[in-house]
């Protein structure tokens, strides 16, 4: 097994801390103290606590958000990039959910430049989605009279609250509740054009992003 960096030792001790603990309950000495490190060690690796604490945010928001411009490139239509971001978007739960814990409960300690810098990602990632919604639309592959902006929110809201009930000991994988988010997704904004497409039925059939 490879051994872990210093680095990831620090992330990893302080997503516990911080989940348990709270933000504020951790001091920079307690972290070094349980990862195994020193107050260099840490400085070396993030210039302040806030530092570690943006670091924790930034991983999971910048996978989503490369995630969703992949799926953007490599799939040629609304539904399929679609599908593909919500499975991707569905996925994070699974390789990030201590980091997105520590998010819902720490987000209002991340000011400044810190805080601006997630929000633009946060809010880049939301325009990917209404932009996909809104060229199915003027496809007519997706419903016209549906709320682009709400849909964009709902699926959003939707696929977010995964965080807290999600059980990798579950009878459903991470994929299996993708799947079905989508199938719910597709049978909601599908026109009678869009259900006609060999793509997406293999798609609802199989739960599994199509090109």
């Amino acid at each position: 097994m490879k051994k872990k960096t210093l680095k990831e030792r620090i992330i990893e001790t302080a997503l516990v801390m911080f989940e348990e603990q709270g933000y504020h309950g951790v001091t920079v000495d307690r972290i070094v103290a349980e990862s195994g490190s020193s107050k260099g060690g840490f400085y070396h690796n993030f210039k302040s606590k806030d530092e570690l604490l943006y670091h924790i945010h930034d991983v999971f928001i910048s996978y989503v958000l490369d995630r969703a411009k992949e799926a953007y490139a490599n799939y040629s239509t609304p539904a399929s990039r679609l599908c593909a971001i919500v499975l991707s978007f569905t996925k994070v739960f699974d390789l990030y959910k201590p980091h997105i814990t520590v998010f819902y409960q720490e987000s209002t300690y991340l000011k400044g430049d810190f805080q601006i810098q997630i929000n633009e990602k946060r809010d880049e990632y939301r325009k990917i989605i209404l932009q996909i919604i809104r060229e199915g639309q003027t496809s007519g592959d997706f419903r016209p009279e549906v709320s682009a902006e709400i849909t964009t929110m709902a699926i959003i809201g939707m696929v977010n609250w995964t965080y807290k009930w999600f059980n990798k000991e579950g009878k459903l994988s991470i994929e299996d509740i993708g799947g079905i988010f989508n199938d719910l997704l597709m049978h909601a904004l599908l026109t009678e054009k869009g259900m006609e497409n060999e793509d997406i039925k293999a798609y609802l059939l199989n739960s599994q992003p199509v090109n």
